[in-house]
């Protein structure tokens, strides 16, 4: 467990000099939503793109990747359901609640736990492709066309050719199902600004905490503890039912299929809620909550299934 404690300490160091960025006051006020566009169009799609162009196309279409898709289906549905049928909520805050509950944490936490721990960096490449070119895309279009006010055939159909992590992933996932490799010098740009997605993100996440509390009074409490429930308890727990009994998966498989269902909430979800300017305090609370009981949770993981 070494590396997901480091981890996780390498994450909480950057939200941490964020947060410090913020009290000090030495970017101005808006350097949070600035940072957080460059994010969302620039540094995130870069990296997508390179994350899916490097793949193993058969393990991204394994069957751990049925399992991770009914696991998330399972959590993001009973989000959505609660959060529309029971507490009315918009379509948006229910899409950001649905999100953190199913979500996983598949890059900064998930690529190393999967390096470090389950001895193949390769094996979180699933659920980033689950995310990235299903989830998000249908997440994105439904935030698209209920904060712009205008719904269309037009505008739902364009949305792939007009968000830049859909248009990366996408590029990413024909690489590599095609087994083009493009030459070293085209790449390396992508890949630079790619690698600032992750600690930009992260550091942007510092700095919204400045001056504010987690779940504090009329913030969105229930939502950020169902959602934190759902992740970090359900999700697991889905996934070694749907594997150990569904699909009769065993050792080293199903002991990865749990692993990366009991990962945190990914900060791709503040950074969404961020874009979209809906319920961005209970995406930061849930990211933020779920970090930190994943640790446990993790661990009780590795104590009942880890191959002996």
């Amino acid at each position: 467990m070494v590396g997901v404690l480091t981890g996780f300490a390498i994450i909480g160091a950057i939200v941490a000099v964020g947060w410090l960025t913020g009290r000090l006051g030495v970017l101005g006020p808006d350097a949070a939503t600035v940072l957080g566009r460059a994010a969302f169009f620039v540094f995130t799609p870069a990296l997508l793109f390179t994350v899916l162009a490097d793949a193993d196309v058969e393990q991204l279409f394994s069957r751990l990747l049925i399992v991770s898709a009914a696991a998330a289906a399972i959590c993001l549905l009973g989000f959505a359901l609660v959060a529309r049928l029971v507490w009315r909520r918009g379509a948006a805050e229910s899409t950001i609640g649905a999100l953190a509950s199913s979500y996983t944490n598949a890059n900064n936490i998930g690529l190393p736990l999967a390096a470090y721990v389950l001895g193949d960096p390769s094996l979180s490449a699933p659920v980033i492709l689950l995310q990235l070119i299903v989830i998000a895309p249908i997440a994105l279009t439904i935030l698209d066309v209920s904060t712009s006010g205008r719904v269309s055939v037009g505008r739902i159909l364009s949305q792939p050719v007009r968000n830049p992590l859909i248009i990366g992933s996408a590029l990413g996932l024909l690489l590599a199902v095609t087994d083009v490799e493009l030459p070293g010098p085209v790449m390396e740009p992508f890949r630079l600004l790619g690698g600032a997605a992750v600690p930009v993100v992260l550091f942007v996440l510092g700095l919204s905490l400045t001056g504010e509390r987690i779940l504090a009074a009329g913030t969105g409490r229930r939502d950020v503890l169902l959602a934190t429930t759902l992740k970090i308890v359900v999700m697991p727990i889905a996934a070694w039912l749907i594997g150990a009994f569904v699909l009769r998966l065993d050792g080293a498989d199903l002991f990865t299929v749990v692993t990366l269902a009991a990962l945190p909430a990914g900060q791709n979800v503040f950074q969404y809620a961020q874009r979209f300017d809906r319920a961005t305090v209970v995406a930061r609370d849930a990211v933020l909550i779920t970090t930190a009981l994943s640790v446990p949770a993790l661990v009780v993981v590795a104590a009942l299934l880890a191959p002996r």
